[in-house]
């Protein structure tokens, strides 16, 4: 925690005066004179000139109370550096100015100047030296500092979402058509026969999809798997801006992951069949675990708006995520070919960029300047590779979710540790320099491999949702030109090229290797990181350069703040993979029951090649069935047998009491290797 900050001196007769070169100015809150005050500008501000208009400093209000962060440390991190001038009273200053002055500093409040589209943020300063009232003018953009201050007290930052093939991918009846006749040309001039055994596995998707559309447009019904299920009418609650009560029809088929809803409840053609990705549930709990607000949450798409509110509606159907109040300004829509930017999201008043991270398969969609913000995830592609979400050893949006939460963990260990802190230490004195670093989400953005297993080698050639222009064109009811929306080369491939998931450039897939897993080495990481969220442990990755002149990656790991392992590379993401390595090692050897084999243990998967399994995420059903039989010819105690018993139970007992409360633990036993099993040394594997 930080410490309190020095206490202002109290005001008294015969104080210093300001130092030459100040310009003496009127202060005003309103209408009432406060008193006057001399203005210096910051020498390394650059900016010359003082920023008050004819030369008066009219407050028009005082800033919202901030329950633990000073004001400097608020400005210091939406607009760093942007000290301009500093005021300092003038001798015997008038009680006014003094009450003004002791309210601001107590209360954590700074007084505004509105100067134009900027807001002048008068923050009360503690002295060294003077007597008197004394105050830093920061400048920043209007409406920014009212939405940060509430962010960084509740140490809640901001995500943004994009809507298709990031979070849902969704069809028309026109869609669906044109992705069978593309992929059925393909297929009359393919000859790999692998290749069109794929094709036509992905067609037959789409056309069970399709015509399970067809009957929900045709009789407000679908039957699935032999069971008819009705439409429910969902009422489609107003926005802040006074549009009428909706009633969408909606099927909604949870065992399938899709929705079938309407746009247009009155235009049956606008029937839409939508595929929720997997794990956004467990997504979406992490945002709102508790009723604690860890995120404020945006959607940018270039879809069409009426569509991407439905499709959000959908996504978040009890606005737990988005209020009501908040949507209409929340999802934001871009016209499609445009850049999205952070900017134009927040529109200069919701959060600064620098407090946000995206969540987006596409990253050159992105504005420049916001694209190391960006966690990048693989493109959903249900029809073309259905199994490969939950193939991967932890699901695309389970990685997000341990992104978000270590972005959220490092942006706000280094606002308390390093900023929050030194900003208490600051006097009037200082300098501009003096101040410190602001964090920046995209300091903690670390990438990870959410790479999966696809069906076969290509990355799917074909979008399989509607692009934004194709969902206008269709609410629209306009004819949709039979073409295919081009791709760039840098994020799909060609039908005769091999290529990586679209987002995870130079990763590499977990693939089967004579029937184990090949763990690729960011595994570690997302492993790491989920032993951690089962045991409601916080998992962290510091990150600095080392001193030595050859300029590499240092990363430590902390688990519930205690330093479990360290990496070193030539880039930041090696030295990560390699400390979670070594952590994962360290808790191994926590966690390992080393004892002389009393008995023969029967061995689970004893068919199963030495290695099969990642050793951590597998799931077991008889796990808690660990059974001792004494072999023939055995020469040990019975004492002894029993003794191994209970240290077995007791390191068990421990492991679920440090690792579970409802959770499930698995137990594998595992030989590492045989020269240990003649060793007499046997191992346990807690997964």
């Amino acid at each position: 925690m930080a410490s309190p900050r020095a206490q202002p001196q109290a005001v008294v007769g015969g104080g210093a005066a300001g130092a030459p070169g100040g310009v003496t100015m009127r202060m005003f809150h309103g209408d009432v004179f406060l008193g006057e005050v001399d203005v210096f500008p910051m020498k390394q501000a650059g900016e010359g000139g003082l920023p008050f208009p004819s030369n008066e400093i009219r407050i028009s209000h005082l800033s919202p109370a901030s329950e633990r962060c000073p004001p400097l440390a608020i400005l210091q991190t939406i607009a760093p550096f942007s000290v301009r001038c500093k005021l300092q009273a003038k001798l015997m200053p008038h009680p006014s100015l003094h009450r003004f002055y002791l309210t601001c500093f107590n209360e954590f409040k700074s007084a505004v100047v509105v100067v134009g589209d900027d807001e002048l943020h008068l923050v009360a300063m503690p002295s060294k030296v003077e007597k008197v009232p004394c105050f830093w003018c920061c400048s920043v953009r209007s409406g920014i500092y009212a939405a940060s201050v509430g962010m960084l007290n509740l140490r809640c930052l901001a995500i943004v979402f994009d809507l298709d093939e990031t979070l849902i991918v969704a069809n028309t009846m026109k869609s669906f058509e044109d992705r069978i006749e593309v992929l059925s040309r393909r297929m009359d001039v393919e000859d790999d026969p692998v290749r069109i055994s794929g094709m036509s596995a992905e067609i037959k998707r789409y056309i069970e999809d399709r015509e399970l559309l067809k009957e929900f447009i045709d009789t407000d019904t679908v039957t699935d798997n032999g069971r008819i299920v009705g439409t429910q009418k969902e009422e489609v609650l107003p926005m802040s801006g006074g549009q009428e009560h909706v009633l969408r029809p909606v099927i909604r088929l949870p065992e399938r992951n899709a929705i079938l809803t309407r746009i247009n409840p009155e235009i049956r053609d606008t029937s839409v069949f939508v595929k929720l990705r997997p794990a956004w549930e467990d997504l979406r709990s992490y945002l709102t675990a508790k009723g604690r607000k860890r995120f404020e949450v945006y959607v940018c798409t270039m879809a069409e708006r009426d569509y991407a509110l439905e499709m959000w509606r959908l996504l978040d159907p009890e606005a737990n995520l988005i209020s009501l109040h908040n949507l209409a300004e929340r999802v934001v829509c871009v016209k499609s070919g445009s850049k999205k930017s952070l900017q134009n999201v927040f529109k200069d008043k919701g959060c600064h960029p620098k407090m946000a991270m995206v969540i987006d398969d596409r990253l050159q969609v992105w504005d420049e300047k916001d694209q190391p913000r960006v966690h990048v995830v693989p493109a959903y592609t249900p029809y073309y590779a259905p199994q490969a979400e939950m193939a991967a050893a932890v699901p695309v949006l389970c990685v997000a979710r341990n992104v978000a939460c270590n972005v959220r963990g490092g942006f706000f260990r280094e606002f308390d540790e390093n900023l929050l802190r030194k900003v208490f230490e600051l006097m009037y004195e200082n300098e501009l320099l003096d101040l410190p670093y602001a964090p920046d989400v995209g300091d903690y953005l670390i990438c990870e491999d959410t790479s999966f297993p696809p069906n076969n080698k290509d990355v799917a050639p074909i979008h399989e949702g509607m692009s934004g222009a194709e969902v206008e064109k269709r609410l629209n009811g306009l004819a949709y030109p039979r073409t295919q929306k081009q791709i760039p080369s840098s994020t799909r491939s060609s039908d005769d090229e091999g290529a990586t998931i679209r987002g995870t450039p130079g990763g590499t897939n977990i693939q089967s290797n004579k029937g184990s897993l090949a763990t690729t080495p960011s595994l570690f990481v997302t492993v790491l990181q989920e032993i951690g969220r089962l045991c409601e442990s916080r998992v962290e990755f510091r990150s600095t350069v080392s001193n030595c002149k050859s300029m590499q990656f240092s990363v430590e790991v902390l688990f519930s703040n205690e330093k479990i392992g360290i990496g070193i590379g030539k880039t930041r993401d090696e030295a990560q993979v390699q400390a979670a390595e070594k952590a994962l090692q360290n808790l191994e050897s926590n966690y390992l029951s080393f004892m002389t084999p009393v008995a023969g243990f029967p061995k689970k998967g004893a068919n199963k090649p030495p290695g099969s399994g990642n050793g951590f995420l597998e799931d077991t059903n008889d796990s808690d069935d660990i059974s001792m039989e004494e072999p023939s010819g055995s020469t040990l105690k019975q004492q002894d047998h029993s003794n191994a018993l209970d240290r077995l139970s007791s390191v068990i007992g421990l492991i679920r009491e440090l690792c579970l409360e409802d959770q499930h633990v698995v137990f594998r036993d595992q030989i590492q290797n045989s020269g240990s099993a003649l060793n007499g040394e046997y191992h346990f594997q807690v997964i």
